[in-house]
């Protein structure tokens, strides 16, 4: 079965095309003034914090404990978790996997014409309870066992800013800037998966530096590329739902003819 743009949905993908448009140009124009990365350091934070969050709850929902949970000025992060047999693999699929499930996530959320306060609000949640949980009370109570004190200061700096500014952008602006944060939001979490996967990729392939593909491919035998390769290829799947699920119809009365 054909699948059409929805007429529904014009408005709906100019503003993510508009979201894409600043954020491929910010990109561009960041070769050029590397000042101008900063407008954007805030949302690669948003990101990691999306990535380390998936692998915390990964862990919770398998009965495992999560001894701490940080995030790097360098975009990095990282979550130690006690974990073994088939509770391992999901924790350490979880980071680029939920991630994309999360731009997916949005991308339905706005299809539907969801509250886009109520989605920035939920965010801020997200962040705000995995700063709290897992970045301060876990690694406070396990005596900063593998984290030091200026990561777990940094995380919750940064997480519970992360959080009011959610909270304040949907609480405050108006509704045309909050749907545009949001869809700014979404893109920000595709591209940042993306490009951790090519940079899992090249770490995996010519460093051999400590990753969720490493910890893989030491835990089940298969080497890191095939991990790679099925994420990127289940990353990929969900993107293509996301989008047909955001942009398109089946019913033939929602197609839009154009003229010539």
């Amino acid at each position: 079965m054909r699948y059409s743009l929805a007429a529904d949905t014009r408005p709906q993908v100019s503003l993510l095309l508009t979201a894409i448009a600043v954020s491929v140009g910010l990109w561009v124009v960041s070769w050029f003034i590397p000042f101008v990365d900063y407008l954007v350091y805030p949302l690669q934070l948003f990101a990691t914090f999306v990535h380390e969050g998936s692998h915390a709850l990964a862990a919770f929902l398998t009965g495992n404990s999560v001894e701490s949970l940080t995030v790097s000025p360098d975009g990095s992060g990282a979550v130690w978790s006690r974990a073994s047999g088939i509770s391992a693999l999901l924790i350490s699929s979880a980071g680029y996997l939920g991630t994309t499930a999360f731009w997916t996530l949005l991308l339905v959320w706005m299809r539907y014409t969801f509250s886009s306060r109520l989605a920035l609000y939920l965010s801020a949640g997200f962040v705000g309870t995995m700063t709290i949980l897992f970045g301060f009370i876990a690694p406070s109570w396990n005596l900063l066992a593998n984290v030091t004190l200026l990561s777990v200061v940094f995380t919750v700096i940064s997480g519970l800013f992360l959080t009011i500014s959610l909270a304040a952008i949907a609480r405050f602006a108006t509704l045309r800037w909050v749907n545009f944060a949001l869809a700014f939001l979404a893109v920000q979490c595709l591209l940042n998966a993306i490009f951790s996967l090519k940079s899992l990729f090249l770490i995996s392939t010519f460093t051999g530096q400590a990753s969720d593909a490493a910890n893989m491919a030491a835990a089940t035998g298969v080497p890191s590329i095939f991990w790679i390769g099925l994420w990127t290829v289940i990353s990929l799947v969900m993107i293509g739902a996301g989008i047909r699920l955001y942009a398109t119809s089946r019913r033939p009365s929602e197609t839009v003819f154009l003229e010539s």
